[in-house]
């Protein structure tokens, strides 16, 4: 018996297409406008801390979430 043929998919709207495609990977997070993503300075010597312990939490969480190397994350949060 032989086999069947496979169907043949053709694209007739391009800029359609290409919009779905650009959408596919696009992600939208809500955050809390009250959160506060730099950290208060503490007054002891040393180097100061730059983000909040809730942003670095955030940032975790994220890079857990979607299972991503840390340099992804920092990308996909300054963006």
């Amino acid at each position: 018996m032989p086999k069947p043929a496979a169907p043949v998919y053709r694209t007739t709207n391009w800029p359609e297409y290409n919009a779905a495609l650009k959408r596919r990977g696009s992600l939208e997070i809500w955050f809390d406008p009250e959160m506060h993503w730099l950290s208060v300075p503490c007054g002891r010597p040393g180097r100061p801390m730059r983000f909040s312990d809730s942003a670095i939490e955030l940032c975790l969480t994220l890079k857990t979430l979607f299972n991503l190397p840390l340099r992804q994350v920092t990308g996909l949060v300054a963006s």
